[in-house]
């Protein structure tokens, strides 16, 4: 052959013939589709379906529940949104009891092909009755929402609770006595449940509740209190004392309960005078300014083999004294 093609390596030995242009095939391909939609406006992006929930508790919510405090320690996520808290309640048997008890729900998250069991089965037709938005969700999605919590593919989103305002509980129009149970520090959302139930049972008007250090109104709460929640007002205080200071200047006597109490329950004088009992967290009891603040601190007799009772036990034990004086 003529020229360096007798070269050594200058043969092109094989090889693919030279590609054809596309002729504008592929020119659609490279063209742009536009700016991406907002989150809100995809349908699968969690923004979307907070936005129609945030839409759908507009239109018609009712009042809900809030903070933080689980039926189960891990069943249980709670997102922070301003002053309120939306909690999602996740698990077969949390879902179910939850729904048994009347806590109220914004909608429903169910696992893509879930196992149904009776209990699944038992929280679809309760959310069906209710007429409850039931999510079909993903796992992995579910995962993310419930923060790694043993989910069991339900879940149930529970709005924030609505609180009264403090001033609210001074009613005088208010049938009999008036009657108000303040906690000062309890933490434990079920022993606040069973407060909200005795005060129910026992003619109260409602409970004030302080900002920080202190239980709100969650799903647990919800449950302890069998419905209760639903016809006792719960208030917040920013300042606890303050507020106390405030209900004597409108007629109330703050009693505070404490095992070291100056006068035992049944010889309690105020009874029938509109009170304010104040009920101490259950490992310190009342806190000094609370305490220096009552007009009378008063203790319950018992047994000396118990040493004390649980916050909520005492206030159910305390109601019950107060309204048998009453009808005395």
């Amino acid at each position: 052959m003529p020229g360096s093609s007798q070269r050594r390596g200058a043969v092109r030995k094989g090889g693919k013939a030279p590609a054809a242009g596309s002729g504008g095939r592929g020119r659609r391909a490279l063209e742009g589709k536009g700016p991406t939609p907002k989150a809100v406006d995809r349908e699968y992006h969690p923004a979307h379906r907070r936005a129609k929930a945030t839409a759908r508790r507009a239109g018609g919510g009712s009042r809900g529940t809030g903070a933080r405090g689980p039926t189960e320690a891990r069943g249980t996520r709670s997102t922070r949104r301003g002053r309120g808290t939306t909690e999602l309640v996740a698990g077969r048997n949390s879902v179910v009891e939850a729904l048994r008890a009347g806590v109220p729900v914004t909608a429903m998250y169910v696992a893509t092909r879930i196992d149904s069991d009776d209990r699944v089965r038992e929280s679809l037709r309760r959310a069906a009755e209710l007429g409850l938005p039931i999510l079909e969700t993903p796992r992995p999605e579910l995962d993310r929402l419930t923060d790694g919590a043993v989910h069991q593919g339900i879940a149930l989103q529970v709005p924030p609770y609505d609180y009264a305002d403090p001033h609210d509980l001074i009613d005088p129009e208010a049938p009999g006595v008036p009657l108000v149970v303040a906690l000062d520090g309890i933490t434990d959302p079920r022993n606040l449940g069973a407060i909200v139930r005795s005060v129910a049972a026992f003619g109260g008007h409602g409970v004030l509740l302080p900002e920080r250090r202190s239980a709100g109104m969650t799903a647990a709460a919800w449950k302890t209190s069998a419905g209760a929640a639903a016809r006792v007002p719960v208030a917040r205080a920013t300042n606890l004392t303050r507020t106390l200071e405030e209900f004597k200047k409108a007629g109330f006597f703050v009693v505070g309960l404490d095992m070291r109490g100056d006068v035992e329950l049944p010889d309690l004088p105020l009874a029938d005078s509109p009170l304010v009992v104040v009920t101490g967290s259950e490992g310190k009891g009342l806190s000094r300014l609370v305490r220096e603040t009552c007009d009378q601190v008063v203790s319950i007799p018992m047994s000396s083999a118990v040493e004390s009772l649980n916050a909520g036990m005492a206030t159910g034990v305390a109601l019950y004294e107060i309204a048998r004086q009453r009808r005395a």
